[in-house]
């Protein structure tokens, strides 16, 4: 069974691991700050199902969705993209999984999915999911 992301340790692990390790010139606000119920939605979405079955297959679907979720919904004021990255590790760690991939390219990917046009979102879906899949290793 995939285990999914709870607020609390988006709260305590992401957020923290963001803030500390990738505030760069842009500091990340406190969690505190974000808007209300957007973080929820985005958590839960990957989760949903409909008809009895799952809307986002597997690990790597779930985690796309989470990914790109996090990005395009801006659940938080700043750091969007850097929680994102932060809440993915999260998410596969929980579910004994890791990416082996080089920071920049992450981050070049998260640029990307904010950049992306919203009717663009399962073309997007697919391109997360297959970078996911490229890099996951157990962990």
């Amino acid at each position: 069974m995939i285990k999914p992301l709870r607020i609390e340790e988006i709260k305590y692990l992401a957020h923290r691991l963001a803030m500390d390790t990738m505030g760069w010139d842009e500091p990340i606000p406190e969690f505190e700050t974000r808007y209300p119920n957007v973080l929820e939605s985005c958590i839960a979405t990957p989760f949903q199902r409909f008809a009895q079955r799952t809307l986002y297959a597997g690990l790597t679907g779930k985690g796309s969705a989470l990914f790109y979720l996090l990005i395009k919904n801006h659940p938080f004021q700043n750091g969007n993209k850097r929680l994102a990255i932060a809440s993915l590790f999260i998410f596969l760690y929980k579910n004994d999984k890791w990416l082996k991939v080089d920071n920049k390219e992450l981050y070049n990917l998260a640029i990307w999915v904010a950049q992306s046009p919203p009717l663009a979102r399962d073309q997007v879906l697919i391109v997360v999911t297959n970078f996911i899949k490229k890099y996951l290793n157990n962990f």
